[in-house]
């Protein structure tokens, strides 16, 4: 329980079901306000701040449940934020919601709650799940049957591409009580039950960060060498504050006037120049084909290849036709038309109509 909309909505719906709801609140990482201070001052992570954890606080006490509180600041500094950072370090640019998600929420919260007697974790998250009608505490994998990780009813709230992560066997432990509504009729079924925070705002940037932009956190903790910002011609067009504040595709905060704007087309490391062009539609921003690793089969199946799919980089994109094959040992990602902006680092997430088949890491964009 976050002390948001959906996850309350989520315990109510559940109690509602015949279930026996525990409330749990996860404690995540706060950054410091300076380093150097004797005095422990903390920014709070928007995630599990005083307000939000006094928000479920009090929806648990309405609804007569169980609730605690668990630290996991230390796991989730190290999977996380230190994941985070490393990325950004070595070029990459990484997705801290979906490790998260997969070693937190769904890695240390599915441990406790079985330590805690549960059968189940469930959360507020927009996805639906399809798998045998078994009795609670039952094992749902029965032979020659699988579990199907879905997107939501509601296409503009789907959350799907966030939770490619999760195998067989942790869909076998999770519930996804709003995954059938709309985000209003959650809303509605708040103020029914008189959650105080049904009208709650949601906030969709990273939650360790403040604001909506992240330099200030990266020269914080990494060691960023100015260098030069070139054209593809190896043009001198001014200087930038340091390779890991940049991504492909970025428009903003690049620090070069007039004759902009300007897009990031890529870094040479070797150089630490910063390469750009003042083409929104550059075609060297565009690629059909990349390496993918670390790739987690969702549905259980590895599937026979070529596998014609479809298939999406970013979250708030719509999924495009693509190819998945080998190619020397390596799995191959090829899209029917070229993207804008594949980011080593970030996820691609597999599907096949409305089931998510797997996802993995953009390793390398191919030429």
């Amino acid at each position: 329980m976050s002390g948001g909309v959906d996850s309350s909505v989520a315990a109510a719906l559940l109690q509602e079901q015949g279930f026996e709801v525990i409330g749990v609140f996860l404690h995540f990482w706060h950054d410091i306000v300076n380093q150097n201070e004797s005095l422990d001052l903390h920014i709070e992570n928007r995630c599990c701040s005083r307000e939000a954890e006094e928000g479920a606080r009090k929806v648990a006490q309405k609804l007569g449940i169980k609730f605690y509180a668990i630290n996991v600041s230390k796991e989730f500094k190290k999977a996380v934020v230190d994941y985070f950072l490393f990325e950004y370090k070595q070029g990459r640019t990484p997705n801290p919601c979906i490790e998260c998600n997969r070693s937190i929420k769904f890695g240390i919260m599915i441990d406790k709650a079985l330590a805690l007697g549960a059968d189940f974790v469930a959360t507020g998250h927009y996805v639906r799940i399809y798998n045998c009608h078994c009795s609670v505490g039952a094992n749902c994998i029965r032979p020659n049957e699988r579990i199907k990780l879905l997107k939501a009813k509601d296409e503009n709230k789907d959350q799907s591409y966030f939770l490619y992560t999760l195998t067989q066997k942790k869909l076998a432990r999770c519930l996804f009580p709003v995954g059938n509504f709309e985000k209003k009729d959650i809303r509605v079924l708040a103020k029914k039950h008189g959650f105080e925070i049904a009208d709650r705002k949601e906030s969709q940037e990273i939650c360790f960060i403040q604001g909506k932009h992240y330099g200030d956190f990266l020269r914080k903790y990494l060691k960023l060498v100015p260098g030069k910002i070139v054209d593809e011609n190896d043009n001198i067009l001014g200087e930038h504050k340091g390779l890991p504040l940049y991504t492909i595709g970025q428009r903003r905060d690049i620090g070069i006037g007039g004759t902009g704007p300007y897009f990031v087309l890529g870094m040479n490391r070797r150089k630490n120049q910063l390469i750009v062009s003042n083409q929104k539609n550059d075609q060297n921003l565009f690629a059909k084909k990349f390496v993918v690793e670390k790739i987690v089969w969702t549905s259980g199946i590895i599937p026979k290849l070529p596998l014609r799919m479809k298939a999406k980089i970013r979250y708030r994109m719509k999924e495009s036709p693509a190819t998945i094959n080998k190619e020397n040992g390596k799995y191959v990602i090829e899209f029917s038309k070229p993207e804008r902006a594949i980011m080593p680092g970030q996820s691609v997430v597999f599907y096949q109509k409305d089931e998510v088949l797997g996802g993995g890491i953009i390793k390398k964009v191919l030429t």
